[in-house]
């Protein structure tokens, strides 16, 4: 079964996670396996998805731009800005300390989380069928997502898609986090993230709410991490790109 659902996008190896990824193109989609093609149609589909050239949203403070084609980035908040212009993470502060995390790490992050289904299209990935979950008594067929040698900053990363088998409206996200120690990890250490509240725009659908969940110490999913889940609002998604220097450091 490994061998017929196996594909190799071989397009421009270009990341599919630090802000320089091309999207893959949609003039074939048989270079997708089947299952995450109908993934992508059940989100209104990724010839949708590719006509758009700026996407913009908020959460909680913060205030994002992307320009989707050459995932150049600006997160604006009222103590901080920070971006990334294509080459290099940029962080600028009007109150010290005001920002306490890694700037490369964070500049692309919860895109990456609210741009799905579709940020999973992009070029230098491997898809396999992976093993379903269950949760509260329901199966999720998965797919797993894994990088080329050298793709990106973390190429060791990993991520499984979990979909509704009737709807394959995509339902739980895992994923593993190798930025840091550049060290491969097991599906068992992988996060995991219920979407299962999604918004229309330009025809595509996206996050409204995204929810991290805990696992027991048998990997079961088991409950919320945070009863509070991350909500994106104010969101749009453009024909029109943006002036490219709103990108740079100010």
């Amino acid at each position: 079964m490994q061998k017929h659902y196996l594909v190799l996008i071989t397009s421009i190896l270009l990341c599919a996670c630090n802000g320089n990824t091309e999207k893959a193109s949609e003039t074939n989609m048989d270079i997708y396996p089947q299952d995450f093609t109908e993934v992508l149609k059940a989100h209104g589909g990724l010839d949708k998805w590719k006509k758009a050239k700026t996407l913009s949203f908020k959460k909680d403070k913060e205030t994002y731009t992307i320009d989707l084609n050459s995932r150049k980035a600006l997160i604006k908040t009222p103590k901080y800005s920070l971006g990334y212009d294509g080459k290099t993470a940029w962080l600028k502060e009007k109150d010290t300390a005001a920002f306490k995390g890694n700037v490369d790490f964070y500049h692309n992050l919860f895109f990456y989380f609210f741009a799905m289904p579709f940020v999973l299209a992009d070029s230098g990935i491997v898809y396999s069928e992976t093993q379903p979950i269950t949760v509260e008594g329901k199966t999720y067929p998965g797919i797993k997502i894994a990088y080329q040698d050298g793709v990106g900053a973390s190429s060791k990363d990993n991520y499984y898609l979990y979909y509704n088998a009737k709807t394959h409206k995509m339902e739980w996200l895992a994923y593993t986090v190798t930025y840091f120690d550049q060290k491969e990890k097991g599906k068992e250490q992988a996060n995991i993230i219920k979407y299962s509240d999604w918004q229309a725009i330009g025809g595509v659908k996206l996050p409204k709410t995204i929810i991290w969940y805990a696992k027991d110490s048998l990997g079961n999913i088991v409950a919320p991490k945070d009863p509070k889940p991350v909500t994106f609002s104010k969101v749009s998604l453009s024909a029109v790109p943006v002036n490219p220097s709103i990108f740079n450091k100010e």
